[in-house]
């Protein structure tokens, strides 16, 4: 089982940079391919990146393909989520989950962090 804890959330203002950070507690994180997704009031849980195991494959929506970039340390388990050039509609609770493959789909994944909220002002 993997427990995960999103943290670095804030308010900022359009234009400006931000990176959220998961932390999994268990010893089998390598294992498992990790994710991004956000969700806004209203909406549905949407697709933001995903990363592959070793980190070699690297997958984006292309809301946020060149402006965010997914990253991990299996030595220090953790995922982070570089996202620069924020935009008002990138507004939304982003939570990182895990799962045993690469997927667009959040029925793919597993284990789910709390969630973290991100709110861009314009």
């Amino acid at each position: 089982q993997v427990q995960l804890a999103e943290v670095g959330g804030g308010l900022v203002q359009a234009g400006d940079s931000l990176t959220l950070s998961c932390a999994a507690s268990g010893r089998t994180f390598s294992s498992y391919a990790m994710g991004w997704f956000r969700q806004a009031p209203g909406k549905r849980r949407e697709f933001v990146a995903s990363i592959s195991t070793s980190g070699t494959f690297k997958d984006y929506a292309d809301s946020v393909k060149g402006r965010f970039t997914i990253s991990r340390d299996n030595a220090k388990n953790t995922v982070s989520l570089q996202m620069n050039a924020l935009k008002p509609e990138d507004t939304a609770v982003y939570y990182c989950a895990a799962a045993s493959s690469n997927s667009r789909y959040p029925q793919r994944y597993d284990y789910w962090g709390q969630g973290t909220q991100v709110t861009v002002s314009s």
